[in-house]
């Protein structure tokens, strides 16, 4: 997320009640997961095996729990519990608000949209125009959407991120303060739920098409005119390149790049990168020739088997 407007580092640090080492006289822009950081963001770890891998960052602050020396021109803040903090500020500057009506006061809707009764639009939300929203849609704070989208009924939009940290008495929820944004001339089916960044943005490329039933995790960035068919997820911070299409009740797991034109079949598990133009099927999902070959052997097992015995 972006703040409003720039925010001394020195107010920060105060914030959180942190010690500043570094630059003091830098303003910070926005707070980020380490994997979406630009710069003049704030980010934040609290395992010694992150670290490098934060100050090395385009992170300009980074809180941690010992004292560092950063590189030249970033801060780090170092206070005991940097999840904690890092969790401080995003309720601070995204507070939770909630909604008092159907549609928020606050809600941007150009006048050539159609919007079904029973909708719900949350705070902070644009909507195109030419966009149609059917009835019982959910459009939770700060989703944007752009022109020509069409979001059938049950759709719930801008959910938080399944997103927590594990902890010796359990699970602590890291607040999200990220958004959903949809670009023009997407499809949206029905009942299908896209949980908004954690910190940054969930995206769905323009022309892009989504069947009934789909989960799209935190942080997923899906690519222009793709197809993901009814019973699919994506889990949080996967991105899919353009033109790749997804068959019905595959899932993909977290943190991958699926890339160009990629073909995934139906019931896939897909648990590693898949580089462009693939075709892959299967669990664990694999190139659909090599996969077909193993079928293939596995049906002639038991006559195998007969002529053995």
């Amino acid at each position: 997320m972006k703040f409003p407007q720039p925010v001394p580092v020195s107010e920060i640090a105060r914030m959180i009640g942190a010690t500043l080492i570094g630059d003091a006289h830098l303003f910070a822009t926005g707070l980020n997961e380490i994997h979406k950081v630009t710069p003049g963001d704030i980010t934040f770890s609290d395992l010694p095996k992150y670290f490098q891998k934060a100050l090395a960052s385009e992170a300009s602050v980074i809180i941690l729990n010992k004292p560092i020396d950063p590189p030249q021109g970033k801060t780090v803040l170092v206070c005991d519990q940097p999840f904690t903090a890092f969790n401080k500020l995003a309720r601070h500057f995204r507070p939770f608000m909630p909604l008092t009506q159907a549609i928020s006061e606050s809600a941007k809707i150009h006048p050539s949209a159609i919007i079904e009764p029973q909708v719900v639009i949350g705070h902070e939300v644009v909507i195109g125009p030419k966009t149609y929203i059917q009835a019982g849609a959910i459009i939770h704070s700060y989703v944007h959407i752009g022109a020509r989208v069409r979001i059938h009924a049950g759709a719930l939009i801008g959910t938080d991120a399944f997103y927590y940290k594990r902890t010796e008495t359990g699970y602590l929820k890291w607040w999200s303060c990220g958004r959903v944004l949809i670009e023009d001339d997407v499809e949206i089916g029905a009942g299908c739920t896209i949980n908004k960044g954690v910190s940054g943005d969930t995206i769905i490329g323009q022309g892009s098409k989504l069947d009934s039933q789909v989960h799209i995790g935190h942080d997923v960035v899906i690519g222009r005119h793709c197809l993901i068919a009814g019973q699919a997820g994506v889990s949080g911070n996967t991105t899919i390149g353009d033109h790749t299409v997804v068959y019905g009740q595959a899932g993909i797991a977290q943190n991958l790049h699926i890339g160009r034109r990629v073909l995934i079949g139906a019931k896939s598990g897909v648990s590693k990168d898949i580089p462009d133009g693939k075709v892959v099927f299967g669990y664990p999902a694999d190139d659909i020739r090599q996969v077909q070959r193993q079928l293939a052997a596995l049906r002639q097992l038991p006559r195998w088997m007969k002529k053995r015995r």
